[in-house]
Protein backbone atom coordinates (compact mmCIF):
# COMPACT_ATOMS: atom_id res chain seq x y z
CA UNK A 1 0.00 0.00 0.00
CA UNK A 2 1.15 3.61 -0.83
CA UNK A 3 0.57 6.49 1.84
CA UNK A 4 0.36 9.59 0.38
CA UNK A 5 0.35 13.31 1.94
CA UNK A 6 -0.44 16.44 0.47
CA UNK A 7 2.93 18.66 -1.09
CA UNK A 8 2.66 22.37 0.22
CA UNK A 9 5.21 25.05 -0.17
CA UNK A 10 7.74 21.84 -0.73
CA UNK A 11 6.76 20.08 2.28
CA UNK A 12 4.68 16.03 2.77
CA UNK A 13 2.17 17.52 5.06
CA UNK A 14 -1.40 15.42 6.27
CA UNK A 15 -4.66 16.87 5.72
CA UNK A 16 -6.06 18.83 8.48
CA UNK A 17 -7.28 16.37 11.39
CA UNK A 18 -5.02 13.66 9.83
CA UNK A 19 -7.94 12.80 7.05
CA UNK A 20 -7.43 10.06 4.75
CA UNK A 21 -8.64 7.66 1.68
CA UNK A 22 -8.61 4.72 0.55
CA UNK A 23 -8.12 4.08 -3.36
CA UNK A 24 -8.79 0.49 -4.10
CA UNK A 25 -7.06 -1.69 -6.68
CA UNK A 26 -10.12 -2.51 -9.36
CA UNK A 27 -8.49 -5.91 -10.02
CA UNK A 28 -7.33 -7.06 -6.14
CA UNK A 29 -10.23 -4.93 -4.42
CA UNK A 30 -7.09 -4.60 -1.52
CA UNK A 31 -5.99 -1.12 -1.09
CA UNK A 32 -3.60 0.90 -3.56
CA UNK A 33 -3.31 4.12 -2.00
CA UNK A 34 -4.23 5.68 1.06
CA UNK A 35 -4.17 9.47 0.53
CA UNK A 36 -4.53 12.56 2.59
CA UNK A 37 -8.15 13.98 2.08
CA UNK A 38 -7.72 17.24 1.78
CA UNK A 39 -9.77 19.89 3.27
CA UNK A 40 -10.81 23.60 2.24
CA UNK A 41 -8.59 25.10 4.37
CA UNK A 42 -5.53 22.88 3.02
CA UNK A 43 -6.92 23.94 -0.71
CA UNK A 44 -6.95 27.24 0.58
CA UNK A 45 -3.15 26.74 1.86
CA UNK A 46 -2.06 25.23 -1.23
CA UNK A 47 -3.18 28.16 -3.02
CA UNK A 48 -1.70 30.66 -0.49
CA UNK A 49 1.79 28.80 -0.84
CA UNK A 50 1.49 28.94 -4.50
CA UNK A 51 0.52 32.50 -4.22
CA UNK A 52 3.93 33.29 -2.26
CA UNK A 53 6.14 31.66 -4.42
CA UNK A 54 4.82 33.46 -7.09
CA UNK A 55 7.29 36.54 -7.15
CA UNK A 56 10.43 34.59 -7.36
CA UNK A 57 9.30 32.02 -9.90
CA UNK A 58 8.43 34.36 -12.23
CA UNK A 59 11.47 36.71 -11.43
CA UNK A 60 13.57 34.01 -12.91
CA UNK A 61 15.39 33.96 -16.26
CA UNK A 62 13.58 31.58 -19.10
CA UNK A 63 16.79 29.67 -19.26
CA UNK A 64 16.68 28.87 -15.76
CA UNK A 65 13.34 27.74 -15.30
CA UNK A 66 13.64 25.62 -18.88
CA UNK A 67 16.98 23.87 -17.31
CA UNK A 68 14.67 22.67 -14.06
CA UNK A 69 11.68 21.82 -16.31
CA UNK A 70 14.76 19.93 -18.22
CA UNK A 71 16.14 18.53 -15.07
CA UNK A 72 12.50 17.49 -14.11
CA UNK A 73 12.02 15.44 -17.36
CA UNK A 74 15.61 13.78 -17.34
CA UNK A 75 14.26 12.80 -13.55
CA UNK A 76 10.78 11.70 -14.83
CA UNK A 77 12.23 8.97 -17.49
CA UNK A 78 14.62 7.55 -14.48
CA UNK A 79 11.41 6.94 -12.19
CA UNK A 80 9.45 5.10 -15.49
CA UNK A 81 9.31 1.71 -13.29
CA UNK A 82 7.94 3.51 -10.58
CA UNK A 83 5.16 5.13 -12.62
CA UNK A 84 4.63 2.06 -14.07
CA UNK A 85 3.91 -0.01 -10.72
CA UNK A 86 1.60 3.11 -9.47
CA UNK A 87 -0.45 3.52 -12.26
CA UNK A 88 -0.98 -0.67 -12.15
CA UNK A 89 -1.90 -0.92 -9.32
CA UNK A 90 -4.30 2.55 -8.80
CA UNK A 91 -6.02 2.25 -12.17
CA UNK A 92 -5.51 -1.49 -13.94
CA UNK A 93 -3.66 -0.11 -16.62
CA UNK A 94 -1.14 -2.46 -18.51
CA UNK A 95 2.76 -1.27 -17.99
CA UNK A 96 3.22 -0.81 -21.96
CA UNK A 97 0.49 1.79 -21.48
CA UNK A 98 1.95 2.95 -18.21
CA UNK A 99 5.46 3.64 -19.72
CA UNK A 100 4.27 5.53 -22.54
CA UNK A 101 2.89 7.90 -20.52
CA UNK A 102 5.75 8.49 -18.89
CA UNK A 103 8.06 8.75 -21.84
CA UNK A 104 5.20 11.05 -23.48
CA UNK A 105 5.11 13.33 -19.80
CA UNK A 106 8.98 13.79 -20.25
CA UNK A 107 8.49 15.08 -23.66
CA UNK A 108 5.77 17.39 -22.55
CA UNK A 109 8.01 18.75 -19.80
CA UNK A 110 10.92 19.41 -22.66
CA UNK A 111 8.57 20.67 -25.13
CA UNK A 112 7.39 23.35 -22.30
CA UNK A 113 11.15 24.09 -21.56
CA UNK A 114 11.47 25.06 -24.84
CA UNK A 115 8.13 27.40 -24.71
CA UNK A 116 9.95 30.00 -22.02
CA UNK A 117 12.52 32.31 -24.84
CA UNK A 118 8.68 32.29 -26.92
CA UNK A 119 6.68 34.13 -24.61
CA UNK A 120 6.58 37.00 -26.33
CA UNK A 121 4.94 40.21 -27.72
CA UNK A 122 4.51 42.57 -30.74
CA UNK A 123 5.51 46.20 -31.10
CA UNK A 124 2.40 47.74 -32.52
CA UNK A 125 2.47 50.76 -34.77
CA UNK A 126 0.69 54.06 -32.92
CA UNK A 127 -0.81 57.15 -34.21
CA UNK A 128 -0.20 59.68 -31.35
CA UNK A 129 3.57 60.85 -32.10
CA UNK A 130 6.37 59.56 -29.99
CA UNK A 131 4.51 56.78 -28.43
CA UNK A 132 6.26 53.08 -28.60
CA UNK A 133 3.26 50.90 -28.23
CA UNK A 134 3.57 47.17 -27.51
CA UNK A 135 1.72 44.49 -26.41
CA UNK A 136 4.00 41.61 -23.87
CA UNK A 137 2.69 38.63 -22.24
CA UNK A 138 3.13 38.29 -18.61
CA UNK A 139 2.60 35.34 -15.93
CA UNK A 140 -1.27 35.55 -14.65
CA UNK A 141 -0.25 34.31 -10.98
CA UNK A 142 -1.04 31.03 -9.50
CA UNK A 143 -2.92 28.08 -12.02
CA UNK A 144 -5.18 25.41 -11.07
CA UNK A 145 -4.55 22.62 -12.95
CA UNK A 146 -7.10 19.47 -12.64
CA UNK A 147 -6.40 16.27 -14.35
CA UNK A 148 -7.91 12.66 -14.82
CA UNK A 149 -7.14 9.13 -13.89
CA UNK A 150 -6.88 7.86 -17.55
CA UNK A 151 -3.25 9.10 -19.31
CA UNK A 152 -2.53 10.12 -15.44
CA UNK A 153 1.28 11.19 -15.68
CA UNK A 154 0.36 12.53 -19.33
CA UNK A 155 -2.39 14.67 -18.27
CA UNK A 156 -1.41 15.61 -15.16
CA UNK A 157 1.84 16.80 -16.64
CA UNK A 158 0.15 18.85 -19.17
CA UNK A 159 -1.93 20.57 -16.46
CA UNK A 160 1.09 22.58 -15.26
CA UNK A 161 3.94 22.53 -17.26
CA UNK A 162 3.23 25.27 -19.43
CA UNK A 163 1.67 27.26 -16.85
CA UNK A 164 5.29 26.76 -14.87
CA UNK A 165 7.53 27.49 -18.17
CA UNK A 166 5.56 31.00 -18.58
CA UNK A 167 6.75 31.65 -14.80
CA UNK A 168 3.25 30.94 -13.13
CA UNK A 169 3.11 29.10 -9.64
CA UNK A 170 0.53 25.70 -9.66
CA UNK A 171 -1.99 24.26 -7.60
CA UNK A 172 -2.45 20.75 -9.03
CA UNK A 173 -5.80 18.30 -7.79
CA UNK A 174 -4.75 15.07 -8.02
CA UNK A 175 -7.26 12.24 -9.22
CA UNK A 176 -8.84 10.75 -6.11
CA UNK A 177 -8.71 7.68 -8.80
CA UNK A 178 -4.75 7.89 -8.80
CA UNK A 179 -3.29 9.69 -6.01
CA UNK A 180 0.02 8.36 -5.74
CA UNK A 181 0.72 8.74 -9.26
CA UNK A 182 -0.89 12.10 -9.61
CA UNK A 183 1.88 13.01 -6.13
CA UNK A 184 4.90 11.74 -7.85
CA UNK A 185 4.97 14.21 -10.10
CA UNK A 186 4.65 16.80 -7.67
CA UNK A 187 7.69 14.97 -5.72
CA UNK A 188 9.94 15.04 -9.03
CA UNK A 189 9.65 18.84 -9.76
CA UNK A 190 10.29 19.91 -6.99
CA UNK A 191 13.64 17.18 -6.90
CA UNK A 192 14.57 18.96 -9.80
CA UNK A 193 14.95 22.07 -8.12
CA UNK A 194 10.91 23.92 -9.13
CA UNK A 195 10.58 24.73 -5.28
CA UNK A 196 9.70 27.39 -3.06
CA UNK A 197 6.19 26.50 -3.34
CA UNK A 198 5.73 26.83 -6.83
CA UNK A 199 4.58 23.39 -7.11
CA UNK A 200 1.55 22.36 -4.95
CA UNK A 201 -0.37 18.88 -4.75
CA UNK A 202 -3.96 18.49 -3.39
CA UNK A 203 -5.58 15.35 -2.49
CA UNK A 204 -9.22 14.59 -1.58
CA UNK A 205 -11.93 12.14 -1.14
CA UNK A 206 -14.47 12.19 -3.97
CA UNK A 207 -17.07 13.24 -1.27
CA UNK A 208 -15.32 16.29 -0.51
CA UNK A 209 -14.82 17.30 -4.47
CA UNK A 210 -16.81 19.87 -4.99
CA UNK A 211 -16.08 22.22 -1.76
CA UNK A 212 -12.03 22.06 -2.43
CA UNK A 213 -12.30 22.37 -5.97
CA UNK A 214 -14.72 25.34 -5.68
CA UNK A 215 -12.21 26.90 -2.82
CA UNK A 216 -8.94 26.15 -4.97
CA UNK A 217 -11.41 28.23 -8.16
CA UNK A 218 -12.15 30.93 -5.46
CA UNK A 219 -9.20 31.79 -4.13
CA UNK A 220 -7.97 35.57 -4.98
CA UNK A 221 -4.88 34.05 -6.19
CA UNK A 222 -5.97 31.76 -8.71
CA UNK A 223 -6.12 33.26 -12.43
CA UNK A 224 -6.67 30.17 -14.53
CA UNK A 225 -8.00 26.96 -14.20
CA UNK A 226 -7.73 24.16 -16.78
CA UNK A 227 -9.69 20.80 -16.33
CA UNK A 228 -9.40 17.64 -18.26
CA UNK A 229 -12.20 15.32 -18.00
CA UNK A 230 -16.18 14.23 -18.66
CA UNK A 231 -18.39 16.75 -20.17
CA UNK A 232 -20.48 16.08 -17.33
CA UNK A 233 -17.76 17.44 -14.49
CA UNK A 234 -16.53 19.95 -17.29
CA UNK A 235 -19.59 22.13 -17.36
CA UNK A 236 -19.58 22.36 -13.54
CA UNK A 237 -16.03 23.52 -13.78
CA UNK A 238 -17.26 26.30 -16.12
CA UNK A 239 -19.98 27.66 -14.55
CA UNK A 240 -18.23 27.99 -10.86
CA UNK A 241 -15.29 29.22 -12.79
CA UNK A 242 -17.67 32.06 -14.57
CA UNK A 243 -18.95 32.75 -11.28
CA UNK A 244 -15.79 33.85 -10.00
CA UNK A 245 -14.67 35.32 -13.28
CA UNK A 246 -11.65 33.03 -13.70
CA UNK A 247 -11.03 32.02 -17.73
CA UNK A 248 -10.77 28.05 -17.96
CA UNK A 249 -9.61 25.73 -20.53
CA UNK A 250 -11.30 22.57 -20.80
CA UNK A 251 -10.69 18.85 -22.57
CA UNK A 252 -13.65 17.19 -22.28
CA UNK A 253 -15.19 14.06 -23.46
CA UNK A 254 -15.20 12.72 -27.25
CA UNK A 255 -17.26 10.01 -29.46
CA UNK A 256 -14.30 10.03 -32.09
CA UNK A 257 -15.57 8.94 -35.67
CA UNK A 258 -13.39 6.70 -37.44
CA UNK A 259 -14.36 7.08 -41.32
CA UNK A 260 -13.82 4.51 -43.58
CA UNK A 261 -14.62 5.59 -47.05
CA UNK A 262 -15.16 2.93 -50.28
CA UNK A 263 -11.42 3.47 -51.16
CA UNK A 264 -9.88 3.00 -48.23
CA UNK A 265 -7.12 0.45 -47.76
CA UNK A 266 -9.27 -1.75 -45.15
CA UNK A 267 -5.80 -3.40 -43.51
CA UNK A 268 -4.14 0.27 -42.63
CA UNK A 269 -8.19 1.33 -41.75
CA UNK A 270 -8.60 -2.21 -39.51
CA UNK A 271 -4.96 -1.45 -37.55
CA UNK A 272 -5.95 2.21 -37.10
CA UNK A 273 -9.70 1.31 -35.64
CA UNK A 274 -8.18 -1.29 -33.15
CA UNK A 275 -5.73 0.99 -31.35
CA UNK A 276 -8.03 3.50 -30.94
CA UNK A 277 -10.57 1.76 -29.59
CA UNK A 278 -8.69 -1.18 -27.76
CA UNK A 279 -5.44 1.22 -26.06
CA UNK A 280 -5.85 1.50 -22.45
CA UNK A 281 -9.11 -0.54 -22.73
CA UNK A 282 -10.86 2.21 -24.76
CA UNK A 283 -10.49 4.70 -21.98
CA UNK A 284 -8.62 7.90 -23.64
CA UNK A 285 -11.01 11.05 -24.23
CA UNK A 286 -9.60 10.18 -28.08
CA UNK A 287 -10.62 6.80 -28.69
CA UNK A 288 -12.50 5.38 -31.13
CA UNK A 289 -16.03 4.92 -30.68
CA UNK A 290 -17.89 5.03 -33.61
CA UNK A 291 -16.62 3.54 -37.10
CA UNK A 292 -18.70 4.84 -40.35
CA UNK A 293 -17.96 2.21 -43.02
CA UNK A 294 -19.35 2.72 -46.72
CA UNK A 295 -21.72 0.14 -46.98
CA UNK A 296 -19.92 -1.04 -50.01
CA UNK A 297 -17.13 -2.44 -48.27
CA UNK A 298 -18.52 -2.93 -44.45
CA UNK A 299 -19.16 -6.60 -44.58
CA UNK A 300 -15.04 -7.31 -45.50
CA UNK A 301 -13.95 -4.38 -42.89
CA UNK A 302 -16.05 -5.90 -40.38
CA UNK A 303 -14.91 -9.24 -40.67
CA UNK A 304 -11.27 -8.08 -40.77
CA UNK A 305 -11.73 -6.14 -37.25
CA UNK A 306 -13.90 -8.58 -35.71
CA UNK A 307 -10.87 -11.33 -36.22
CA UNK A 308 -8.26 -8.35 -35.03
CA UNK A 309 -9.88 -7.88 -31.68
CA UNK A 310 -10.97 -11.38 -31.46
CA UNK A 311 -6.74 -11.78 -30.82
CA UNK A 312 -5.96 -9.50 -28.54
CA UNK A 313 -4.98 -10.80 -25.24
CA UNK A 314 -6.84 -9.59 -22.20
CA UNK A 315 -6.14 -10.39 -18.61
CA UNK A 316 -4.36 -9.28 -15.22
CA UNK A 317 -1.51 -6.65 -16.54
CA UNK A 318 0.25 -8.25 -13.02
CA UNK A 319 0.26 -11.46 -14.45
CA UNK A 320 1.11 -11.11 -18.42
CA UNK A 321 1.58 -9.49 -21.23
CA UNK A 322 -1.52 -8.46 -22.17
CA UNK A 323 -2.96 -5.69 -24.88
CA UNK A 324 -6.04 -5.14 -22.48
CA UNK A 325 -5.94 -5.02 -18.70
CA UNK A 326 -8.12 -3.23 -16.06
CA UNK A 327 -11.43 -0.87 -16.59
CA UNK A 328 -10.73 1.84 -14.01
CA UNK A 329 -13.23 0.32 -11.64
CA UNK A 330 -15.89 -3.33 -11.23
CA UNK A 331 -18.98 -0.53 -11.96
CA UNK A 332 -17.72 0.80 -15.72
CA UNK A 333 -17.66 -3.17 -16.39
CA UNK A 334 -21.06 -3.54 -15.39
CA UNK A 335 -21.85 -0.28 -17.70
CA UNK A 336 -20.49 -2.08 -20.19
CA UNK A 337 -23.09 -5.07 -20.34
CA UNK A 338 -26.01 -2.48 -19.98
CA UNK A 339 -24.88 -0.90 -23.33
CA UNK A 340 -24.53 -3.77 -24.99
CA UNK A 341 -27.50 -5.62 -23.85
CA UNK A 342 -29.59 -2.10 -25.04
CA UNK A 343 -27.89 -2.43 -27.94
CA UNK A 344 -28.29 -6.05 -28.89
CA UNK A 345 -31.97 -5.61 -27.86
CA UNK A 346 -32.81 -3.41 -30.72
CA UNK A 347 -30.85 -5.35 -33.54
CA UNK A 348 -26.85 -4.83 -32.92
CA UNK A 349 -24.78 -7.95 -33.61
CA UNK A 350 -21.62 -8.30 -31.03
CA UNK A 351 -19.13 -9.57 -33.71
CA UNK A 352 -16.30 -9.53 -31.63
CA UNK A 353 -15.69 -9.69 -27.72
CA UNK A 354 -18.57 -8.64 -25.00
CA UNK A 355 -17.28 -10.65 -22.29
CA UNK A 356 -16.75 -9.02 -19.06
CA UNK A 357 -15.53 -10.19 -15.89
CA UNK A 358 -15.24 -7.58 -12.92
CA UNK A 359 -12.97 -4.88 -14.25
CA UNK A 360 -11.64 -7.23 -17.71
CA UNK A 361 -13.31 -6.85 -20.77
CA UNK A 362 -11.92 -8.06 -23.97
CA UNK A 363 -12.64 -5.97 -27.11
CA UNK A 364 -15.57 -5.60 -28.45
CA UNK A 365 -16.71 -4.53 -31.60
CA UNK A 366 -20.50 -4.06 -32.04
CA UNK A 367 -22.22 -3.74 -35.67
CA UNK A 368 -25.32 -2.67 -37.15
CA UNK A 369 -25.65 0.31 -34.46
CA UNK A 370 -28.89 2.61 -35.34
CA UNK A 371 -29.46 6.30 -33.74
CA UNK A 372 -32.17 4.42 -31.14
CA UNK A 373 -29.41 2.39 -29.33
CA UNK A 374 -27.47 4.32 -26.24
CA UNK A 375 -23.75 3.21 -28.10
CA UNK A 376 -24.80 5.52 -31.33
CA UNK A 377 -24.11 8.75 -29.28
CA UNK A 378 -23.23 7.81 -25.55
CA UNK A 379 -19.45 8.03 -25.19
CA UNK A 380 -18.59 4.52 -23.72
CA UNK A 381 -15.12 4.94 -22.27
CA UNK A 382 -14.44 1.40 -22.75
CA UNK A 383 -12.58 -1.53 -25.22
CA UNK A 384 -16.14 -1.02 -27.00
CA UNK A 385 -16.20 0.13 -30.91
CA UNK A 386 -19.50 0.53 -33.19
CA UNK A 387 -19.99 0.02 -36.52
CA UNK A 388 -22.53 2.41 -38.21
CA UNK A 389 -23.21 1.60 -41.78
CA UNK A 390 -23.34 4.53 -44.43
CA UNK A 391 -24.72 4.98 -47.66
CA UNK A 392 -21.63 7.01 -48.90
CA UNK A 393 -19.37 10.18 -47.98
CA UNK A 394 -21.84 12.15 -47.59
CA UNK A 395 -23.78 10.77 -44.91
CA UNK A 396 -20.51 9.46 -43.32
CA UNK A 397 -20.21 13.45 -42.65
CA UNK A 398 -23.19 13.88 -41.25
CA UNK A 399 -23.44 10.91 -38.99
CA UNK A 400 -19.83 12.24 -37.87
CA UNK A 401 -21.23 15.34 -36.89
CA UNK A 402 -24.37 14.59 -35.75
CA UNK A 403 -22.87 14.13 -32.32
CA UNK A 404 -22.41 16.55 -29.26
CA UNK A 405 -18.60 15.80 -28.83
CA UNK A 406 -16.22 17.06 -31.05
CA UNK A 407 -12.55 16.16 -30.13
CA UNK A 408 -10.29 13.67 -32.55
CA UNK A 409 -11.73 12.34 -35.68
CA UNK A 410 -9.75 10.20 -38.68
CA UNK A 411 -10.59 9.40 -42.48
CA UNK A 412 -9.25 6.36 -44.16
CA UNK A 413 -9.24 6.88 -47.93
CA UNK A 414 -6.59 6.18 -50.90
CA UNK A 415 -7.61 9.40 -52.42
CA UNK A 416 -5.75 12.12 -50.44
CA UNK A 417 -7.40 15.29 -51.80
CA UNK A 418 -10.85 13.62 -51.44
CA UNK A 419 -9.82 13.03 -47.51
CA UNK A 420 -8.77 16.53 -46.92
CA UNK A 421 -12.18 17.76 -48.08
CA UNK A 422 -13.72 15.81 -45.65
CA UNK A 423 -11.55 16.59 -42.99
CA UNK A 424 -12.41 19.83 -43.18
CA UNK A 425 -16.08 19.13 -42.85
CA UNK A 426 -15.51 17.61 -39.80
CA UNK A 427 -16.36 19.09 -36.78
CA UNK A 428 -13.67 18.55 -34.72
CA UNK A 429 -10.74 20.25 -33.35
CA UNK A 430 -8.26 17.28 -34.48
CA UNK A 431 -8.76 14.91 -37.90
CA UNK A 432 -5.90 12.72 -38.99
CA UNK A 433 -6.07 11.09 -42.10
CA UNK A 434 -4.86 7.62 -42.52
CA UNK A 435 -4.50 7.69 -39.17
CA UNK A 436 -5.59 6.61 -35.81
CA UNK A 437 -7.74 8.90 -33.66
CA UNK A 438 -5.76 8.34 -30.68
CA UNK A 439 -2.85 10.37 -31.81
CA UNK A 440 -0.84 13.00 -29.54
CA UNK A 441 2.34 15.11 -29.70
CA UNK A 442 3.39 17.73 -26.78
CA UNK A 443 4.25 20.51 -29.82
CA UNK A 444 0.63 20.11 -31.56
CA UNK A 445 -3.14 22.23 -30.47
CA UNK A 446 -4.39 20.08 -28.86
CA UNK A 447 -8.16 20.23 -28.21
CA UNK A 448 -12.14 19.95 -29.25
CA UNK A 449 -15.06 22.04 -30.31
CA UNK A 450 -18.75 21.83 -28.82
CA UNK A 451 -19.25 19.32 -25.99
CA UNK A 452 -15.12 18.45 -26.15
CA UNK A 453 -14.40 21.85 -24.68
CA UNK A 454 -12.71 25.09 -25.88
CA UNK A 455 -9.10 26.38 -25.76
CA UNK A 456 -5.63 24.39 -26.57
CA UNK A 457 -3.30 22.38 -24.92
CA UNK A 458 -0.02 21.89 -26.56
CA UNK A 459 2.40 23.80 -28.95
CA UNK A 460 2.67 27.34 -29.20
CA UNK A 461 -1.09 27.75 -28.47
CA UNK A 462 -1.06 26.87 -24.95
CA UNK A 463 1.07 30.18 -24.23
CA UNK A 464 -1.92 32.30 -24.63
CA UNK A 465 -3.78 30.05 -22.01
CA UNK A 466 -1.64 31.10 -19.35
CA UNK A 467 -0.37 34.14 -19.93
CA UNK A 468 -1.73 37.99 -19.63
CA UNK A 469 -1.69 40.06 -22.82
CA UNK A 470 -0.75 43.79 -21.99
CA UNK A 471 -0.56 46.91 -23.83
CA UNK A 472 2.39 49.02 -22.63
CA UNK A 473 3.24 52.45 -24.45
CA UNK A 474 6.11 54.63 -24.02
CA UNK A 475 6.07 58.45 -24.98
CA UNK A 476 9.43 59.14 -25.78
CA UNK A 477 8.66 62.52 -26.46
CA UNK A 478 6.75 65.61 -26.06
CA UNK A 479 2.85 64.79 -26.16
CA UNK A 480 -0.10 67.29 -27.60
CA UNK A 481 -3.09 67.51 -24.92
CA UNK A 482 -6.29 69.02 -26.27
CA UNK A 483 -6.32 71.52 -23.26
Amino acid sequence: MNNVSLLINDQDRPASGGATYDRINPLSNEVATRAAAASVEDAKAAADAAAAAFPAWSALGPSERRARLLKAADIMEARTNEFIELMVAETGATPMWAGFNAKLAAGILREAAAMTTQVSGEVIPSDVPGSLAMAIRQPVGVVLGIAPWNAPIILGVRSIAVPLACGNTVVFKASELCPATHRLIGSILVEAGITGGAVNVVTNAQEDAPAVVEALIAHPAVRRVNFTGSTRVGRIIATTAARYLKPVLLELGGKAPLLVLDDADLDDAVNAAAFGAFMNQGQICMSTERLLVDEKVADTFVAKLAEKAASLPVGDPRKGDVVLGSLVTPESGARMLELINDAVSKGAKVVAGGQVNGSVMSATVIDHVTPEMRLYSEESFGPLVVVIRVKDEEEAIRVANGSEYGLSSAVFSRNIARAINIAKRIESGICHINGPTVHDEAQMPFGGVKDSGYGRFGGKAVINEFTELRWITIQTGPRHYPF
